[in-house]
Protein backbone atom coordinates (compact mmCIF):
# COMPACT_ATOMS: atom_id res chain seq x y z
CA UNK A 1 0.00 0.00 0.00
CA UNK A 2 1.12 3.70 -1.04
CA UNK A 3 1.87 5.18 2.18
CA UNK A 4 1.26 9.00 0.74
CA UNK A 5 -2.00 7.97 -1.01
CA UNK A 6 -3.89 6.03 1.91
CA UNK A 7 -7.67 6.48 1.31
CA UNK A 8 -9.81 4.91 3.78
CA UNK A 9 -12.61 6.45 2.93
CA UNK A 10 -14.53 3.38 2.31
CA UNK A 11 -13.84 2.57 6.00
CA UNK A 12 -15.68 5.92 6.43
CA UNK A 13 -18.19 4.99 4.68
CA UNK A 14 -18.72 1.29 5.51
CA UNK A 15 -18.64 2.33 9.68
CA UNK A 16 -21.29 5.39 8.62
CA UNK A 17 -23.73 2.93 7.21
CA UNK A 18 -23.11 0.08 10.08
CA UNK A 19 -23.67 2.76 12.49
CA UNK A 20 -27.06 4.08 11.26
CA UNK A 21 -27.88 -0.21 11.27
CA UNK A 22 -26.97 0.04 14.93
CA UNK A 23 -28.74 3.40 15.86
CA UNK A 24 -32.36 1.36 15.46
CA UNK A 25 -30.92 -1.23 17.43
CA UNK A 26 -32.56 -1.32 20.72
CA UNK A 27 -30.39 -1.92 24.08
CA UNK A 28 -31.42 -5.61 24.11
CA UNK A 29 -29.98 -6.37 20.96
CA UNK A 30 -26.45 -4.44 22.01
CA UNK A 31 -26.37 -6.34 25.22
CA UNK A 32 -26.64 -9.55 22.63
CA UNK A 33 -24.00 -7.80 20.82
CA UNK A 34 -21.46 -7.48 23.58
CA UNK A 35 -21.97 -10.80 25.33
CA UNK A 36 -21.23 -12.83 22.38
CA UNK A 37 -18.35 -10.51 21.85
CA UNK A 38 -17.24 -11.52 25.77
CA UNK A 39 -17.94 -15.16 25.07
CA UNK A 40 -16.14 -15.44 21.89
CA UNK A 41 -13.30 -13.73 23.73
CA UNK A 42 -12.63 -16.56 26.08
CA UNK A 43 -13.73 -19.36 23.60
CA UNK A 44 -11.02 -18.26 21.36
CA UNK A 45 -8.27 -17.08 23.55
CA UNK A 46 -6.06 -19.57 22.30
CA UNK A 47 -5.50 -17.60 19.19
CA UNK A 48 -5.79 -14.54 20.65
CA UNK A 49 -2.93 -15.29 23.05
CA UNK A 50 -0.69 -16.95 20.28
CA UNK A 51 -0.89 -13.57 18.38
CA UNK A 52 -0.12 -11.87 21.43
CA UNK A 53 2.77 -14.29 22.34
CA UNK A 54 4.53 -12.79 19.09
CA UNK A 55 4.02 -8.95 20.02
CA UNK A 56 5.40 -9.19 23.21
CA UNK A 57 8.54 -11.75 22.42
CA UNK A 58 8.80 -8.61 19.20
CA UNK A 59 8.30 -5.82 21.76
CA UNK A 60 11.07 -7.71 23.95
CA UNK A 61 13.50 -8.56 21.01
CA UNK A 62 13.30 -4.73 20.21
CA UNK A 63 14.25 -3.63 23.74
CA UNK A 64 10.96 -2.87 24.87
CA UNK A 65 10.55 -1.45 28.46
CA UNK A 66 9.10 -3.64 31.39
CA UNK A 67 6.13 -1.24 31.67
CA UNK A 68 5.51 -1.20 27.99
CA UNK A 69 5.52 -5.19 27.93
CA UNK A 70 3.21 -5.58 31.15
CA UNK A 71 0.53 -3.17 28.84
CA UNK A 72 1.20 -5.39 25.84
CA UNK A 73 0.77 -9.05 27.40
CA UNK A 74 -2.44 -10.77 27.86
CA UNK A 75 -2.64 -14.16 29.66
CA UNK A 76 -5.52 -16.31 30.30
CA UNK A 77 -6.40 -14.30 33.26
CA UNK A 78 -5.80 -10.68 31.91
CA UNK A 79 -8.33 -11.99 28.92
CA UNK A 80 -11.21 -13.27 31.18
CA UNK A 81 -11.00 -9.96 32.74
CA UNK A 82 -10.81 -8.04 29.45
CA UNK A 83 -14.53 -10.07 28.64
CA UNK A 84 -15.99 -9.32 32.02
CA UNK A 85 -15.56 -5.46 31.48
CA UNK A 86 -17.67 -6.30 28.65
CA UNK A 87 -20.16 -7.77 30.51
CA UNK A 88 -20.20 -4.84 32.50
CA UNK A 89 -20.56 -2.34 29.72
CA UNK A 90 -23.56 -4.53 28.71
CA UNK A 91 -24.81 -4.49 32.41
CA UNK A 92 -24.77 -0.98 32.27
CA UNK A 93 -27.81 1.70 31.53
CA UNK A 94 -28.05 2.52 27.80
CA UNK A 95 -27.39 6.35 27.98
CA UNK A 96 -28.83 6.72 24.19
CA UNK A 97 -32.15 8.34 24.18
CA UNK A 98 -31.83 9.54 27.87
CA UNK A 99 -33.66 12.58 27.93
CA UNK A 100 -31.15 15.38 29.66
CA UNK A 101 -33.78 18.20 29.78
CA UNK A 102 -37.53 19.09 28.65
CA UNK A 103 -40.24 21.66 28.21
CA UNK A 104 -43.17 22.78 27.19
CA UNK A 105 -43.13 26.29 25.53
CA UNK A 106 -45.90 28.65 25.48
CA UNK A 107 -46.61 28.07 21.73
CA UNK A 108 -47.32 24.13 23.17
CA UNK A 109 -44.09 23.16 21.37
CA UNK A 110 -42.74 20.00 23.03
CA UNK A 111 -38.64 20.49 23.83
CA UNK A 112 -36.23 17.66 24.57
CA UNK A 113 -32.45 17.22 25.09
CA UNK A 114 -31.63 13.67 24.52
CA UNK A 115 -28.33 11.85 24.18
CA UNK A 116 -27.06 10.50 20.46
CA UNK A 117 -24.26 8.58 19.29
CA UNK A 118 -21.31 10.12 18.29
CA UNK A 119 -21.28 8.61 15.05
CA UNK A 120 -17.93 7.22 14.01
CA UNK A 121 -15.09 7.45 16.55
CA UNK A 122 -11.75 7.05 15.76
CA UNK A 123 -9.13 5.83 18.27
CA UNK A 124 -5.37 5.75 17.54
CA UNK A 125 -3.40 3.97 20.72
CA UNK A 126 -0.30 2.66 21.30
CA UNK A 127 0.66 -1.58 22.41
CA UNK A 128 -2.41 -1.69 24.57
CA UNK A 129 -4.69 -4.75 23.19
CA UNK A 130 -6.97 -4.50 26.07
CA UNK A 131 -8.28 -0.75 25.01
CA UNK A 132 -9.24 -2.84 21.53
CA UNK A 133 -11.81 -4.21 23.30
CA UNK A 134 -12.55 -1.56 25.37
CA UNK A 135 -13.13 1.17 22.63
CA UNK A 136 -14.93 -1.53 21.03
CA UNK A 137 -17.26 -2.31 23.68
CA UNK A 138 -18.45 1.14 24.67
CA UNK A 139 -18.51 2.98 21.15
CA UNK A 140 -21.05 0.42 20.48
CA UNK A 141 -22.96 0.19 23.72
CA UNK A 142 -22.98 3.78 22.74
CA UNK A 143 -24.21 3.31 19.98
CA UNK A 144 -21.06 4.41 17.60
CA UNK A 145 -19.03 2.68 14.84
CA UNK A 146 -15.69 2.87 15.63
CA UNK A 147 -12.26 2.55 13.48
CA UNK A 148 -9.28 1.64 15.68
CA UNK A 149 -5.32 1.88 14.67
CA UNK A 150 -3.70 -0.11 17.17
CA UNK A 151 -0.19 0.14 16.56
CA UNK A 152 2.72 -1.86 15.26
CA UNK A 153 3.99 -3.32 18.80
CA UNK A 154 0.10 -5.13 19.20
CA UNK A 155 -0.15 -5.83 15.71
CA UNK A 156 -1.03 -9.28 15.96
CA UNK A 157 -2.81 -9.30 19.03
CA UNK A 158 -4.83 -6.45 17.27
CA UNK A 159 -5.60 -8.14 13.82
CA UNK A 160 -6.92 -11.15 16.43
CA UNK A 161 -8.78 -9.56 18.72
CA UNK A 162 -10.71 -7.42 15.85
CA UNK A 163 -11.11 -10.29 13.95
CA UNK A 164 -13.23 -12.10 17.12
CA UNK A 165 -15.36 -9.35 17.33
CA UNK A 166 -16.25 -9.04 14.06
CA UNK A 167 -17.49 -12.37 13.94
CA UNK A 168 -19.15 -12.17 16.68
CA UNK A 169 -20.97 -9.25 15.37
CA UNK A 170 -21.77 -10.87 12.48
CA UNK A 171 -23.09 -13.99 14.78
CA UNK A 172 -25.94 -11.73 16.15
CA UNK A 173 -26.51 -9.96 12.88
CA UNK A 174 -25.31 -6.73 13.07
CA UNK A 175 -22.69 -5.33 10.83
CA UNK A 176 -19.38 -6.50 11.48
CA UNK A 177 -17.59 -3.50 10.30
CA UNK A 178 -19.06 -1.53 13.15
CA UNK A 179 -15.61 -2.82 13.91
CA UNK A 180 -12.68 -1.42 11.60
CA UNK A 181 -8.95 -1.37 11.56
CA UNK A 182 -6.07 0.55 9.95
CA UNK A 183 -3.72 -1.32 11.07
CA UNK A 184 -2.51 -2.58 7.57
CA UNK A 185 -1.50 0.78 6.66
CA UNK A 186 0.99 1.25 9.71
CA UNK A 187 1.01 4.85 10.50
CA UNK A 188 0.12 5.95 6.92
CA UNK A 189 -3.48 4.77 8.25
CA UNK A 190 -3.03 6.69 11.43
CA UNK A 191 -2.33 10.07 9.46
CA UNK A 192 -5.24 8.88 6.80
CA UNK A 193 -7.93 8.82 9.98
CA UNK A 194 -6.44 12.36 11.11
CA UNK A 195 -7.55 13.49 7.74
CA UNK A 196 -10.76 12.15 7.55
CA UNK A 197 -12.89 14.59 8.90
CA UNK A 198 -16.37 14.49 7.80
CA UNK A 199 -15.59 10.34 7.81
CA UNK A 200 -15.03 10.33 11.45
CA UNK A 201 -16.78 12.31 14.10
CA UNK A 202 -14.11 12.37 16.84
CA UNK A 203 -10.55 10.85 17.11
CA UNK A 204 -9.48 9.54 20.75
CA UNK A 205 -5.45 9.03 21.31
CA UNK A 206 -4.15 6.78 24.10
CA UNK A 207 -0.85 6.56 24.48
CA UNK A 208 2.50 8.29 24.81
CA UNK A 209 2.91 12.02 25.00
CA UNK A 210 4.74 12.29 21.72
CA UNK A 211 1.56 10.61 20.13
CA UNK A 212 -1.10 12.66 21.69
CA UNK A 213 0.44 15.74 21.08
CA UNK A 214 1.10 14.76 17.19
CA UNK A 215 -2.77 14.01 17.34
CA UNK A 216 -3.81 16.94 18.66
CA UNK A 217 -1.77 19.68 16.43
CA UNK A 218 -2.07 17.76 13.38
CA UNK A 219 -5.55 16.34 12.88
CA UNK A 220 -7.99 18.15 11.41
CA UNK A 221 -10.34 15.73 12.80
CA UNK A 222 -12.12 17.21 16.42
CA UNK A 223 -9.84 15.46 19.20
CA UNK A 224 -10.75 14.73 22.97
CA UNK A 225 -7.34 14.79 24.42
CA UNK A 226 -6.25 11.85 26.82
CA UNK A 227 -3.35 13.03 28.81
CA UNK A 228 0.08 11.46 29.94
CA UNK A 229 0.20 10.94 33.99
CA UNK A 230 2.62 12.94 35.97
CA UNK A 231 0.87 12.21 39.15
CA UNK A 232 1.38 12.99 42.47
CA UNK A 233 1.07 12.31 45.90
CA UNK A 234 1.26 14.55 48.70
CA UNK A 235 1.75 13.76 52.28
CA UNK A 236 -0.02 16.08 54.53
CA UNK A 237 1.99 16.75 57.72
CA UNK A 238 -1.80 16.10 59.31
CA UNK A 239 -1.51 12.81 57.08
CA UNK A 240 -1.99 8.96 59.29
CA UNK A 241 1.68 7.88 58.07
CA UNK A 242 1.09 3.92 57.74
CA UNK A 243 -2.06 4.74 55.67
CA UNK A 244 0.24 7.26 53.82
CA UNK A 245 3.34 4.81 52.79
CA UNK A 246 0.39 2.11 51.47
CA UNK A 247 -1.07 4.25 49.90
CA UNK A 248 2.31 5.44 48.11
CA UNK A 249 3.04 1.73 47.68
CA UNK A 250 0.37 0.72 45.55
CA UNK A 251 0.38 3.76 43.33
CA UNK A 252 3.15 3.09 42.02
CA UNK A 253 4.55 -0.55 42.12
CA UNK A 254 1.04 -2.01 41.74
CA UNK A 255 1.03 -1.84 38.00
CA UNK A 256 3.86 0.78 36.46
CA UNK A 257 3.01 1.42 33.14
CA UNK A 258 -0.34 2.53 33.35
CA UNK A 259 -1.53 6.91 33.18
CA UNK A 260 -2.57 6.73 37.17
CA UNK A 261 0.25 5.33 38.55
CA UNK A 262 2.28 7.78 40.83
CA UNK A 263 5.36 9.16 39.29
CA UNK A 264 6.09 12.07 41.86
CA UNK A 265 5.83 11.59 45.94
CA UNK A 266 5.76 15.12 48.34
CA UNK A 267 6.30 15.14 51.39
CA UNK A 268 5.68 17.71 54.52
CA UNK A 269 8.89 18.43 55.73
CA UNK A 270 7.00 18.36 59.70
CA UNK A 271 7.13 14.47 58.77
CA UNK A 272 9.93 13.74 56.58
CA UNK A 273 11.80 12.11 58.83
CA UNK A 274 9.70 9.81 60.16
CA UNK A 275 7.83 9.47 56.97
CA UNK A 276 10.46 9.03 54.39
CA UNK A 277 12.60 6.35 56.37
CA UNK A 278 10.18 3.84 56.38
CA UNK A 279 8.88 4.68 52.69
CA UNK A 280 11.91 4.42 51.29
CA UNK A 281 13.04 1.25 53.03
CA UNK A 282 9.49 -0.34 51.68
CA UNK A 283 10.02 1.34 47.58
CA UNK A 284 13.78 0.25 47.49
CA UNK A 285 13.35 -2.74 48.58
CA UNK A 286 10.16 -3.45 45.70
CA UNK A 287 13.13 -2.51 43.30
CA UNK A 288 11.33 1.23 42.95
CA UNK A 289 14.78 3.77 42.22
CA UNK A 290 14.33 6.89 44.20
CA UNK A 291 14.56 10.08 42.02
CA UNK A 292 15.27 12.61 45.17
CA UNK A 293 15.67 16.21 46.24
CA UNK A 294 18.96 17.13 48.96
CA UNK A 295 16.59 16.50 51.84
CA UNK A 296 15.48 13.19 50.76
CA UNK A 297 18.55 12.13 49.82
CA UNK A 298 19.67 13.40 53.56
CA UNK A 299 17.49 11.09 55.28
CA UNK A 300 17.93 8.69 53.58
CA UNK A 301 21.82 8.50 53.93
CA UNK A 302 20.89 8.24 57.54
CA UNK A 303 19.20 4.96 57.65
CA UNK A 304 21.16 1.86 57.47
CA UNK A 305 17.83 0.08 55.62
CA UNK A 306 17.60 1.91 52.50
CA UNK A 307 19.29 1.05 49.72
CA UNK A 308 22.05 3.71 48.67
CA UNK A 309 22.21 2.49 45.28
CA UNK A 310 18.92 3.15 44.44
CA UNK A 311 19.12 6.50 45.72
CA UNK A 312 20.05 9.35 42.85
CA UNK A 313 20.18 12.90 42.80
CA UNK A 314 16.82 14.51 41.29
CA UNK A 315 17.03 16.79 38.24
CA UNK A 316 14.54 18.94 37.08
CA UNK A 317 13.88 17.10 34.25
CA UNK A 318 12.50 14.69 36.87
CA UNK A 319 9.79 16.92 38.16
CA UNK A 320 8.23 16.41 34.41
CA UNK A 321 8.64 12.84 33.84
CA UNK A 322 5.89 9.87 33.43
CA UNK A 323 8.63 7.20 33.95
CA UNK A 324 5.57 4.43 33.21
CA UNK A 325 8.72 2.36 35.22
CA UNK A 326 10.08 2.10 38.37
CA UNK A 327 11.37 4.87 39.32
CA UNK A 328 9.85 8.21 41.77
CA UNK A 329 10.96 11.50 41.90
CA UNK A 330 10.69 12.33 45.60
CA UNK A 331 10.88 16.18 47.10
CA UNK A 332 10.65 17.55 50.83
CA UNK A 333 8.11 20.51 50.99
CA UNK A 334 7.63 23.31 53.58
CA UNK A 335 4.00 23.46 53.49
CA UNK A 336 1.02 22.75 51.31
CA UNK A 337 0.91 25.72 49.85
CA UNK A 338 4.61 24.73 48.18
CA UNK A 339 3.06 21.20 47.48
CA UNK A 340 0.17 22.56 45.29
CA UNK A 341 2.30 24.56 43.55
CA UNK A 342 4.95 21.86 42.58
CA UNK A 343 1.56 20.52 41.28
CA UNK A 344 0.59 23.37 39.58
CA UNK A 345 3.62 23.74 37.48
CA UNK A 346 4.45 20.63 36.96
CA UNK A 347 1.67 18.13 36.62
CA UNK A 348 0.08 17.13 33.41
CA UNK A 349 -3.82 16.82 34.91
CA UNK A 350 -4.33 13.73 35.00
CA UNK A 351 -4.69 12.53 39.19
CA UNK A 352 -3.06 13.99 42.10
CA UNK A 353 -3.58 12.54 45.75
CA UNK A 354 -3.29 13.76 49.36
CA UNK A 355 -3.34 12.24 52.50
CA UNK A 356 -4.30 13.84 55.51
CA UNK A 357 -6.38 13.69 58.05
CA UNK A 358 -7.24 17.39 57.97
CA UNK A 359 -10.26 18.66 56.33
CA UNK A 360 -8.91 22.04 55.93
CA UNK A 361 -6.01 21.10 53.57
CA UNK A 362 -7.87 17.91 51.89
CA UNK A 363 -10.69 21.18 51.05
CA UNK A 364 -7.86 23.28 49.49
CA UNK A 365 -5.80 20.43 47.57
CA UNK A 366 -9.59 19.76 45.99
CA UNK A 367 -10.10 23.27 45.35
CA UNK A 368 -7.22 24.72 44.21
CA UNK A 369 -5.18 21.52 42.44
CA UNK A 370 -6.18 21.65 38.88
CA UNK A 371 -6.65 17.81 37.60
CA UNK A 372 -9.01 15.26 35.68
CA UNK A 373 -9.26 13.48 38.89
CA UNK A 374 -8.43 14.40 42.54
CA UNK A 375 -7.65 11.89 45.63
CA UNK A 376 -7.63 12.05 49.16
CA UNK A 377 -6.26 9.68 51.35
CA UNK A 378 -6.76 6.71 48.05
CA UNK A 379 -4.06 5.54 46.10
CA UNK A 380 -4.22 7.15 42.40
CA UNK A 381 -4.88 3.82 40.39
CA UNK A 382 -8.72 4.07 41.34
CA UNK A 383 -8.58 6.46 38.23
CA UNK A 384 -9.81 4.00 36.19
CA UNK A 385 -13.07 3.53 34.50
CA UNK A 386 -14.28 -0.01 36.13
CA UNK A 387 -13.04 1.45 39.39
CA UNK A 388 -15.21 4.34 39.59
CA UNK A 389 -18.36 2.91 38.13
CA UNK A 390 -18.13 3.17 34.45
CA UNK A 391 -17.48 -0.75 33.24
CA UNK A 392 -14.82 0.27 31.39
CA UNK A 393 -12.95 3.24 29.54
CA UNK A 394 -12.05 4.34 26.23
CA UNK A 395 -9.70 7.02 27.94
CA UNK A 396 -9.08 9.53 30.50
CA UNK A 397 -9.36 12.82 29.40
CA UNK A 398 -7.28 15.97 30.86
CA UNK A 399 -9.14 18.11 28.59
CA UNK A 400 -11.97 20.42 29.61
CA UNK A 401 -14.23 20.50 26.51
CA UNK A 402 -17.19 17.82 26.35
CA UNK A 403 -15.38 15.33 29.01
CA UNK A 404 -12.75 15.11 31.48
CA UNK A 405 -11.49 11.87 33.57
CA UNK A 406 -12.41 8.45 32.81
CA UNK A 407 -14.32 8.06 29.65
CA UNK A 408 -17.03 5.51 29.75
CA UNK A 409 -20.50 5.79 27.64
CA UNK A 410 -22.21 9.03 27.98
CA UNK A 411 -18.74 10.42 26.97
CA UNK A 412 -19.30 9.07 23.72
CA UNK A 413 -22.35 10.25 23.38
CA UNK A 414 -23.62 13.98 21.95
CA UNK A 415 -26.89 15.69 22.19
CA UNK A 416 -29.81 16.57 19.52
CA UNK A 417 -32.75 19.13 20.24
CA UNK A 418 -36.21 17.56 19.19
CA UNK A 419 -38.67 20.36 18.61
CA UNK A 420 -42.13 18.88 18.62
CA UNK A 421 -45.03 20.91 17.33
CA UNK A 422 -48.71 20.64 15.33
CA UNK A 423 -47.56 23.12 12.57
CA UNK A 424 -46.64 25.70 14.71
CA UNK A 425 -45.03 28.57 13.49
CA UNK A 426 -42.54 31.04 14.82
CA UNK A 427 -44.90 34.68 15.21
Amino acid sequence: MNDTTVDISALTDAARAASRVLSRARSGRKNDALAAIAAALVDRSGMILDANAQDVERGRAAGMSDGLLDRLALDEARLRSIAASVRDVAALPDPVGQVLRGSTNDLGLRITQVRVPLGVVGMIYEARPNVTVDAASLALKAGNAVILRGGSAAEASNRAIIAVMRDALAGVGLPADLVQTVDPWGRAGAQAMMRARGGIDVLIPRGGAGLIRAIVEESRVPVIETGTGNCHVYVDDGADLATAEDIIINAKTQRVGVCNAAETLLVHRAVAEDFLAAALTRLTTAGVTIHADEEARRIAAGDASIDAGMIVAATEEDWRTEYLSMDLAVRVVDSLDEAIDHIRRYSTGHTEAICTRSLESARRFTAEVDAAAIAVNASTRFTDGAQVGLGAEIGISTQKLHARGPMGLEELTTSTWIIEGAGTVRP
